[in-house]
């Protein structure tokens, strides 16, 4: 730790992101991005004139992008705050909202983004144990009515969703306590919160364009809440950050949000592979989370998560297990092309049978 770190950072938390090693090629399914091509509208939106117009600032209002979300999502572009990934919106809001000693509440297993935040900047947070089946107990986020709530819904690993009715009644607890909804993985078969944000003046809902619209290294997010909520964001970006947005993500990203198809197309595919993969799983013993995500949880038979993870590596397959006590059997696997699912699932077969080697191991 250097001399010149602000003292607000000396006891930080950082965020440990899934590896990307570049020893070999991998089939990369440990951090939810995606295996299948963005629109290949962004190609005709990145034209000449726009890589020439790189040579001035981008639009710090990012107006272009915000009208594009608020027509497909029917909000105006005053209550549309863009930025670079969901990360750097999440940032800006608790920049916004909160400081040294505010009280917010999460789950205990959850997007670990919240937590590493709230420990670095000293908020007063407390999280939630998940129930025995790994659902969110909404109750808890009933009994503290002075602390604001951060949800990941569907929630991170586990893939379960919070339904509309329970995130509504968190809402009216108070009024004048902020809850943000994370709906990262909303678009793979769940219900948004979008549609409360003209009834409760205290949601902000956040979604990213990484998972379902297929471009994570574009860095494009996205929140919607009420015209309040937003215009203290923005006034906060700039004092920090005004050009947070290039020109390329702005133009991309306005391509991308009306390519409406092309969007459902793919959704609808990585549904199916994704429901035909745990069909597999669970024919072969796995206890499977089902998930409406574009990733599945599931727990190992013979194997531990861990020995599951390293062997599937040391077979040029990346995915992802977490050491907290109650989720350390489960194995998070992003969905791919149904290909390198079958890969995948060949695989852990393959593991399986050596399974007696390892059995001492498993959780």
């Amino acid at each position: 730790m250097g001399y010149f770190l602000a003292d607000a950072f000396k006891d930080m938390e950082v965020y440990t992101p899934g590896e990307q090693p570049t020893d070999r090629d991998y089939i990369k399914l440990n951090a939810n991005e995606s295996s299948f091509p963005p629109s290949p509208a962004i190609l005709k939106a990145i034209n000449e004139t726009v890589l020439d117009s790189m040579a001035h600032y981008s639009d710090p209002n990012c107006m272009e992008l915000r009208k594009a979300i608020g027509e497909v999502y029917h909000f105006p572009p005053s209550q549309i705050f863009v930025g670079n990934g969901a990360d750097e919106v999440l940032t800006i809001a608790f920049q916004s909202f909160y400081r040294e000693g505010y009280k917010i509440s999460f789950p205990e297993i959850t997007y670990d983004f919240y937590r590493t935040y709230a420990k670095s900047f000293k908020l007063d947070y407390e999280m939630f144990p998940l129930n025995d089946d790994l659902t969110i107990n909404v109750d808890d986020y009933l009994r503290e009515p002075d602390r604001d709530v951060v949800l990941a819904n569907p929630n991170n690993p586990t893939g379960i969703a919070i339904s509309l009715a329970d995130i509504e009644k968190i809402l009216r607890v108070n009024p004048k306590r902020l809850v943000i909804v994370d709906e990262a993985y909303v678009d793979y078969g769940n219900e948004s919160c979008l549609s409360l944000v003209d009834k409760y003046e205290n949601l902000l809902v956040v979604q990213t364009f990484s998972k379902s619209r297929n471009v994570p290294g574009a860095r494009i997010g996205f929140g919607i809440g009420a015209k309040s909520l937003i215009s203290d964001m923005n006034n906060v970006k700039f004092c920090m950050t005004p050009f947070n947005m290039s020109t390329v993500a702005i133009k991309a990203g306005t391509a991308i949000v009306k390519s409406t198809d092309y969007f459902h197309k793919y959704i609808n595919t990585i549904i199916n592979i994704r429901e035909k993969f745990e069909d597999e799983l669970e024919a072969l013993g796995f206890k499977v989370i089902r998930s409406t995500t574009n990733f599945t949880f599931f727990r190992e038979k013979n194997v531990s998560a861990e020995t599951m993870t390293a062997e599937l590596k040391k077979r040029g397959i990346l995915v992802r297990h977490f050491d907290h006590p109650q989720i350390r059997g489960y194995v998070r696997v992003t969905i791919g092309t149904e290909e390198e699912m079958n890969i995948v699932l060949a695989a852990i077969k393959e593991i399986e049978e050596e399974g007696e080697l390892f059995k001492e191991e498993a959780v």
